[in-house]
């Protein structure tokens, strides 16, 4: 009896281990059943947010709606334009998050992470929405405070506008006073500004005739008004220009003086570079320069009228001149830097002529024809560097001179050393 249920141990492990395994499962299915509870509460205030949004910005929308049929009837369809795009930006965003709370509403169940994902967008739909509405009443009513203004705005620009035209009346006395003391050339930029006053402040006043016969009409004047606006602002700027052209022309005069001063100094200086210098090209050149700039000098009664062309005349002169001088300077310097290195270089050149000459007599006939050569060529590099009368010339006669007596001496020694083998 005992052997035939040798089984019965087996089956009451198994059955344990299936009741264990059975129970394993439903408590984690209820674990996770009790955090998906958890989870869809914590969604839940999220959702009641958006769901307070879906409604304001329905309402807004719906208030917009209303506003673009007011805009268009006050400032017509072309200033409405801007609010009736920020009405279709946010009719669209509003049935997204319509759509998305439609989910969040049928029958079907959800998860928690389903539930919190659209709820946050209907939120960023609807905020996205109502800033855009936002904006565009934004912009809305400060053209309606502008408008509103309007009334006060057009005797302020009025009163400008006179205040300028006097300003201008004052320069135009002033502008007929300096044309009889200065060129054309100098008044040239103060008649382009005046141009330009006269242009403006006609302007303006056709804008603030157009802005009086719109505001007789109850028409938007705004932009006529800050169009004036600008007007204005322009002429005043170059108004400035104008009632300053007295002090630069003035200043103008100053550095003229000043720049012929400075210059006159410059050609007493350069002369006597001029005279001192060895170099024959850097000479002419500075030569050359001097003259030009005693011409720039000379002919300033020619420009007596022009202030402002007498003083860059006179500074670009200065400036050449200045060129000029330097490179005489620079040439003058390598010819006193090769007269003093020149009778060192011709001693070492003929020093190692004579070194060069003796190995050559030593070896007699077995030197060959190169060492000789090279010899020759030194000796005859000697000559000129003694007779050439540029110093820069004859130090490199003189360097020359030298190598060449280097290579006859080597080339000497090689042929001795080559006829002994």
């Amino acid at each position: 009896m005992a052997d035939g249920l040798w089984w019965l141990p087996s089956l009451l492990v198994f059955g344990a281990a299936a009741v264990a395994l059975v129970g394993g499962v439903i408590g984690f299915r209820r674990l996770g059943a009790g955090r998906e509870r958890a989870a869809l509460e914590s969604a839940r205030e999220l959702e009641v947010r958006a769901k307070g949004l879906i409604v304001r910005a329905d309402t807004a929308v719906r208030e917009a709606d209303r506003e673009v049929a007011f805009a268009e009837a006050q400032f017509g369809a072309a200033v409405a334009r801007d609010v009736r795009d920020a009405l279709e930006t946010a009719r669209r965003r509003l049935r997204g998050a319509f759509l998305l709370q439609q989910r969040l509403d049928d029958a079907e169940p959800d998860t928690a992470g389903e539930r919190r994902t659209w709820s946050s967008r209907i939120v960023e739909l609807c905020e996205s929405a109502l800033d855009a509405l936002d904006t565009a009443e934004h912009g809305l009513a400060t053209r309606r405070r502008a408008e509103r203004g309007a009334v006060d705005s057009v005797p302020a620009l009025r009163e400008e506008a006179a205040r300028l035209e006097r300003r201008r009346d004052e320069a135009a006395s002033a502008f007929d006073r300096l044309a009889t003391r200065f060129a054309p050339s100098a008044l040239g930029g103060a008649h382009g500004a005046s141009v330009r006053v006269d242009a403006a402040l006609a302007a303006a006043s056709a804008s603030l005739d157009e802005a009086e016969r719109r505001l007789a009409r109850a028409e938007p004047t705004a932009e006529l008004l800050a169009d004036a606006s600008d007007w204005l602002g322009r002429a005043g700027r170059d108004l400035a220009e104008i009632e300053g052209i007295e002090l630069d022309l003035a200043a103008a005069q100053t550095d003229a003086a000043e720049a012929a001063a400075a210059l006159d100094g410059e050609l007493v200086a350069a002369r006597h570079e001029r005279d001192g210098q060895d170099d024959a090209d850097a000479q002419s050149a500075l030569g050359a320069a001097i003259g030009e700039a005693s011409a720039v000098m000379a002919a300033r009664a020619d420009v007596a009228g022009d202030p402002f062309a007498d003083r860059d005349r006179l500074r670009a002169a200065r400036d050449r001149l200045e060129v000029a001088r330097a490179a005489a300077r620079n040439a003058q310097g390598r010819i006193d830097g090769a007269r003093g290195a020149l009778g060192g270089a011709i001693a070492i050149a003929e020093s190692q002529a004579r070194v060069a000459r003796a190995a050559i007599e030593r070896g007699g006939a077995r030197i060959g024809a190169d060492a000789r050569t090279r010899l020759a060529e030194a000796e005859r590099q000697l000559v000129m560097a003694r007779q050439e009368p540029d110093p820069v010339s004859a130090l490199d006669a003189a360097r020359r001179a030298a190598s060449r007596a280097s290579d006859a001496e080597a080339l000497a020694a090689y042929d001795a050393m080559g006829d002994g083998r």
